[in-house]
């Protein structure tokens, strides 16, 4: 027996040997083995000049707009433009049925010429009484009929030539044209209606060139203005850009030309307006924009790429590489938006390495291997 279990005993040992091996084997790696370092590129946050700007929602406004209506009351003759067209000032635009009003007018100077006639002839009688009067042939009493006569026949000449202005007057209304030019809108009844002064608006004309964009501007907004720029910065002479959303930007500049007289008590705002050319008519009255107020003067600038700038529930922040090569979360404040880059006004000095790809791969305290791009030119 006790031969039995020596017997036993070594071949159990011989059979746990190799698989004690095995798991020595299999461990081993696993206690050497290190993680790959991740790989990120880097820019150098660059200092540029670039001017101060400050953006503001508004809206294009025309700087004359007329609302036609009829000054008579009569049917709509003819219309003579289309809608939406370009139209010139002076150009005859509607007419209203003249037949009437041309009727009044010949009617007014045929009474015209009998009151003249009128007149002609008392002013006769009035010299030839003078003269009987002169030679005592005629009494004083029929000279100041004369006179008294010739006076009714100038007011009722006067009165006729008065009538003949008015029913002129009238007759003109039946001709409605353009007081400036600009592009004019839909015709809002057309041809064969009735119209009169309680008719309503027959079109509206807007003025094309130059064109406004009016926006609300805050106290702050003008002194966070002037502290960007200058504190006694003359705002006549601020270029203003319109941008028009999807990286688009009108390829004319402004200039501002008027701020209001009061405040907006329920905005604390005061409402300013900037001059736009718009030869093309590509702006159009109540289109809505974005006005960006720009400085005169340029001042040196941090810029980074666009896609460095993060964002989370404390704010926007980047990442960085310090000298050791590792991964340090920087907080920045984030200005507008430059021509190959995002502004930053605080958080960054020139020449440090922010992280453009890679970022998601990283942590805070980790150390990377850096390659370095050039930032775009």
């Amino acid at each position: 027996m006790r031969q039995s279990a020596r017997i036993l005993g070594l071949a159990a040992m011989v059979f746990l040997v190799p698989i004690l091996s095995a798991c020595e084997e299999q461990q081993a790696p696993a206690t050497t083995a290190q993680a790959p370092i991740p790989a990120v590129s880097v820019v150098k946050a660059q200092i540029r000049d670039l001017r101060p700007s400050v953006n503001f929602s508004g809206r294009v406004e025309a700087l004359d707009k007329v609302d036609l209506r009829a000054r008579i009351e009569g049917f709509l003759e003819k219309q003579n433009f289309a809608d939406g067209a370009d139209v010139k000032q002076g150009d005859l635009l509607f007419v209203i049925e003249r037949a009437p009003y041309q009727a009044a007018v010949d009617a007014a100077q045929a009474a015209v010429s009998i009151a003249q006639a009128r007149y002609d002839r008392s002013e006769i009688e009035l010299k030839r009484q003078a003269t009987l009067v002169s030679k005592e042939a005629a009494a004083q009493t029929k000279l100041d009929d004369a006179q008294t006569a010739r006076d009714e026949a100038k007011g009722a000449l006067d009165k006729a030539n008065a009538d003949l202005a008015q029913a002129q007057l009238q007759l003109s209304y039946t001709e409605i044209k353009a007081p400036l030019a600009g592009r004019i809108g839909k015709s809002e009844l057309s041809v064969g209606n009735y119209v009169g002064p309680n008719s309503g608006t027959l079109a509206t004309i807007v003025s094309q060139n130059p064109i406004g964009v009016t926006f609300p501007v805050s106290q702050r907004d003008i002194l966070a203005v002037k502290e960007q720029a200058d504190s006694s910065v003359d705002f006549s002479k601020l270029t203003v850009y319109l941008d028009l959303g999807k990286d688009r930007r009108y390829q004319q500049t402004g200039t501002l030309d008027f701020v209001d007289v009061t405040v907006n008590p329920g905005t604390d705002a005061v409402n300013v307006r900037a001059v736009f050319p718009n030869p093309t008519g590509f702006l159009v009255d109540g289109q809505l924009v974005t006005a960006v107020v720009q400085s005169a003067t340029a001042r040196p600038t941090i810029v980074i790429p666009t896609q460095a700038l993060q964002i989370d529930q404390q704010g926007a922040y980047v990442l960085t590489v310090d000298k050791d090569k590792k991964i340090v979360v920087t907080r920045v404040k984030p200005g507008r938006q430059a021509e190959r880059g995002i502004a930053i006004s605080e958080g960054l000095s020139e020449g440090d390495l922010v992280v453009v790809e890679g970022v998601q791969k990283v942590r805070p305290g980790q150390t990377v291997d850096v390659t370095e791009i050039a930032p775009e030119t």
